[in-house]
């Protein structure tokens, strides 16, 4: 009998030191898409966290970090479940992933009215940068418009007069298409806004058909995840390859250019985008990152990877700050807000609304030496950036 109470209080003793060790840990949720034909996105910014987490020998503060990454399937109504969980059943100190808008905007309340950190690692919707601003929630990515405004400048030092613009009908979508209209001066000819989600439009033959006869001198689209292939192919497919030019924003990237090479699709060959980041932008940690990442992939990374790394440095530097006392959430949030840490993209700052004020650069798509397509920086297209809703944030 007392054998078996000393049995029992002693598997009670280890639970406890075992339930100890892990409420020390750094506990950082990661909602992402890993299913469904978005899913290679998702997986890209796993692993590029997990790179980063390497790096960072899985400790922040002197903590060791507990990584707990959950699919939303490309489903608010998931992504809001999974952040939930996350937030109430793991007790993380940090939410973060996210690469659809309508799924963040779904999931903030969860995570922020939970008294828990909310970084995107991708989705920039606007409201989250102006009335829907919050002390927890920081971005390691961009505003949504920020990327297309860059593509409208572009078009206007190419002297672009007419232009057809295409994008699936969503939050996202909405704000690409309003930032190149704020600063391209020329005439929209025509745009097309498509169907998006589960029964997202694929097929482009009757808006390409469209385009063609408009008399634009360029197309301008948005279309990530299997979108993008999709409409290059067609794009190819229409003859349009040297007559109508595209510019692009978040639809070429090294997941679709795999596919488009394979296919021999070298429409997307010279064609332009804007990213505030580039494979080969010349810094010490994108080097390190780029060639950690295709030791392990095999291929470029994305833009998606390339944020989710700094997300994950983002985090380690507001933890390292407080040294390890995740409930010092107050020098937590002065730590990620300095931005000092070592970033993929080089050195930027944080705007009153916790969005990256940073460069934004034309890139266009080319062979390196192995004859790999990828996206290759070009120039400075704005310099020291700040989205366009910052003044109706509070903070």
């Amino acid at each position: 009998m007392m054998m078996s109470r000393l049995l029992k209080y002693f598997v009670l003793s280890l639970g406890l030191v075992a339930t100890s060790a892990f409420a020390d840990n750094v506990r950082i949720g990661f909602v992402t898409t890993l299913t469904t034909p978005a899913g290679a996105m998702g997986r890209d910014m796993v692993d590029a966290a997990n790179i980063a987490l390497d790096h960072i020998g899985h400790k922040m503060g002197g903590k060791a970090v507990e990584f707990i990454v959950e699919d939303d399937g490309f489903k608010p109504e998931i992504g809001k479940q999974k952040t939930d969980k996350l937030v109430k059943q793991d007790d993380v100190h940090f939410v973060t992933g996210f690469i659809w808008s309508h799924v963040l905007l779904a999931s903030r309340k969860s995570a922020l009215d939970g008294g828990k950190f909310l970084i995107s690692a991708n989705a920039g919707p606007s409201p989250l940068a102006g009335k829907l601003c919050h002390k927890n929630f920081f971005s390691s990515s961009w505003q949504n418009d920020q990327n297309p405004m860059a593509t409208g400048e572009v078009l206007n030092k190419k002297g672009v007069k007419k232009l057809y613009i295409m994008s699936p009908n969503y939050a996202a979508g909405k704000n690409m298409v309003a930032g190149v209209e704020r600063t391209f001066k020329g005439e929209i000819v025509g745009k097309d806004m498509t169907k998006w989600g589960k029964d997202m439009q694929l097929d482009f033959s009757a808006e390409l058909a469209k385009a063609k006869v408009s008399g634009a001198d360029a197309i301008f689209v948005f279309y990530p995840g299997p979108a993008g292939p999709a409409f290059i192919k067609q794009y190819d497919q229409a003859g349009l390859r040297g007559k109508i030019p595209l510019y692009t924003v978040f639809t070429v990237d090294a997941l679709s250019l795999a596919r488009l090479q394979k296919a021999k699709l070298g429409g997307v060959l010279g064609s332009w985008n804007t990213m505030f980041w580039a494979p080969d932008l010349d810094n010490a940690t994108n080097k390190r990152f780029v060639a950690d990442f295709k030791a392990k992939t095999g291929r470029y990374p994305t833009h998606y990877a390339a944020q989710s790394y700094d997300a994950i440095m983002l985090i380690k530097s507001g933890v390292d700050a407080v040294n390890g006392d995740t409930s010092n959430q107050d020098g937590i949030r002065a730590g990620m807000l300095k931005a000092d840490f070592p970033s993929v993209r080089g050195k930027y700052r944080y705007g009153s609304n916790h969005f990256p004020i940073q460069n934004f650069y034309l890139r266009t798509v080319k062979e390196d030496a192995n004859g790999d397509w990828f996206v290759s920086h070009v120039s400075t297209v704005l310099s020291d950036h700040q989205d366009s809703y910052h003044g109706q944030c509070k903070l």
